[in-house]
């Protein structure tokens, strides 16, 4: 069926300042005059980053709803669902990117993921600026902006280098750290094992085969993810599986037999049992709530 909610891709959006598809930056206002969907429920198939100078409102990033200030920063991963709610006054500025924008400079995409706001399960994606980092965030959007409107041609590699100094300036600002342990093998095995989530949680769901892929023992995989993000190996598959459920119930033309079918819960009865459990709700009592913001 289709979805209910658009994914946008950068080709697809009105941007005034862009570079081959895979890089663009707008002013805020003009991004939203010139792609108004974007304030309904949506998908991205890009790096998504918007910091707010002016204005109020909420952002619903996957189901968590964040208050839109002078001062905040979004930083959002492909593929998450979310909408704005804005007032007229909103000013600020959005910056897109492919997943392939870093590795065409010869700069590992890998790199960013070490960031806790763009890892697969990813915190603080929403941060509030303090006072002199908002002044210097605002300069950084605006060099990339006289940089990809240059008329002698924009340079990725110096618009590569403002937004990792945006990255670790909003990473700097984070006050209660992430556990993700950025330096050790054990991160790496962690690395992998989200990696196999994202592409096999519909079919696989259990520690033991994740481990198996891994060639680690299952006691070994939970060490790891209780070390990196102090969360069990179980719990991390089960809350991916949910998040996908939570994207599919907001198309509310799929039947709650389908969304099911589609994560592979073949029982219909098992699949609400589950969800229940997990997250206090029915699959339909979920949707419920999103009906009219959706």
């Amino acid at each position: 069926m289709k979805d209910l909610y658009p994914t946008f891709d950068i080709n697809t959006l009105s941007t005034c300042n862009s570079i081959n598809e895979i890089f663009s930056i707008d002013r805020f206002s003009e991004y939203l005059e010139g792609n108004p969907k974007t304030t309904k429920v949506h998908r991205h198939a890009f790096y998504h980053l918007t910091f707010f100078v002016k204005g109020l409102g909420e952002n619903i990033m996957d189901f968590k709803s964040y208050e839109v200030v002078p001062g905040s920063i979004f930083l959002m991963r492909p593929g998450q669902v979310h909408n704005w709610i804005l007032d007229e006054s909103v000013e600020g500025y959005v910056v897109n990117f492919s997943s392939t924008f870093f590795d065409q400079l010869q700069i590992n995409s890998s790199l960013i993921d070490q960031f806790p706001f763009f890892n697969l399960f990813p915190s603080d994606q929403m941060i509030i600026l303090s006072e002199n980092n908002t002044d210097k965030m605002k300069n950084y959007f605006e060099d990339i902006i006289s940089e990809s409107s240059n008329p002698n041609g924009s340079s990725q590699i110096m618009i590569a280098a403002i937004l990792l100094q945006i990255f670790a300036l909003a990473d700097k600002e984070i006050d209660s750290k992430a556990a993700f342990n950025k330096t050790n093998y054990n991160s790496l095995i962690f690395k992998q094992f989200t990696e196999l989530i994202e592409a096999n949680f519909q079919e696989i769901k259990l520690p033991k085969d994740y481990a198996s892929l891994l060639n680690i023992t299952p006691n070994h995989l939970n060490f790891i993810c209780k070390q990196q993000i102090n969360l069990s190996a179980g719990e991390i598959i089960r809350n991916r599986i949910i998040l996908e459920a939570k994207r599919l119930l907001v198309n509310f033309d799929l039947s709650i037999a389908a969304i099911a079918e589609k994560i592979n819960y073949f029982d219909t009865s098992n699949f609400v049992k589950f969800f229940k459990k997990y997250t206090g709700f029915t699959p339909e009592a979920f949707r419920k709530q999103y009906y009219n913001k959706f």
